[in-house]
């Protein structure tokens, strides 16, 4: 049995520890904080780097955009964990569903549903599933403090998170609905990629109130996101959930100093 990384133990007595995010891809584990993102691989490959620096942090809407899009920071950099042709076809799947909102419903409505599910068989091709879960395990080892017992296999912390983007992009879908529904202007061809992007603008502020709030009728917000993850997460193994703890042990290590 391989040892705890003493760091990991010592940060189970730390009285402050920063807030990790993170995402799982079929060959390793990336691990975010505020400031510092490292990637572990199922090969043993360790690569760290920069979050870019926070932005418009005052503005509402705006600095929801810019965190939105400095999740994927680690993605899409050169220097980034994805290889050229991997951002490549991931931008192309994103970025196609915003063009569809040109095209006629009896044509948009088929083209998205084939482009949703090309995109989720692309993000969770591989052992991304019990990655998936893996990445959430060795997060909540870490509000827990239980680091080492996680390592060792004595604990098990959940495998659901309240912060995960399925939580998020399960919130999107109402809110753009009701956009779509609410916008007061006349039509007009740019109206359904405004609507898009003012849903994720929005959803972002809401995720931020919901992220920061105790009140329990709020967080019901969550449920719909936290029953897909029964979809988009398994059961990690030990050595999926060490491959997550050696990317935290290496933001935490950069983060402590």
């Amino acid at each position: 049995m391989r040892d705890c990384p003493p760091l990991l133990a010592d940060a189970d007595t730390c009285g402050k520890l920063p807030r990790l995010g993170g995402m799982a891809r079929p060959d390793g584990v990336l691990i975010v904080s505020e400031r510092h993102w490292a990637f572990a691989g199922l090969d043993g490959s360790l690569r760290e780097g920069q979050m870019p620096a926070p932005r418009f942090d005052q503005i509402p809407l705006l600095r929801g955009m810019m965190k939105l899009a400095a999740a994927f920071a680690p993605i899409f950099r050169r220097t980034g964990v994805a290889r050229k042709r991997e951002r490549t076809i991931l931008a192309a799947l994103i970025v196609a569903p915003l063009g569809l909102a040109f095209l006629p419903a009896a044509l948009a409505w088929p083209a998205w549903g084939l482009l949703t599910v090309g995109l989720l068989a692309w993000i969770f091709r591989g052992r991304t599933l019990r990655l998936h879960g893996a990445e959430h395990r060795a997060i909540a080892a870490v509000e827990e403090r239980r680091l080492e017992a996680t390592w060792i296999g004595a604990a098990r912390p959940t495998r659901f998170s309240p912060r995960c983007g399925t939580n998020f992009a399960a919130l999107v879908l109402p809110v753009t609905a009701l956009a779509e529904r609410a916008w007061p202007f006349a039509p007009a061809l740019y109206t359904p990629l405004l609507v898009t992007i003012l849903s994720l603008a929005v959803t972002m502020e809401l995720w931020r109130v919901v992220q920061a709030s105790t009140w329990k009728l709020t967080r019901v917000l969550l449920l719909p996101g936290l029953a897909l993850q029964r979809l988009t997460t398994r059961e990690p193994a030990l050595d999926d959930t060490r491959v997550a703890l050696s990317a935290v042990e290496a933001v935490l290590s950069r983060e402590l100093g």
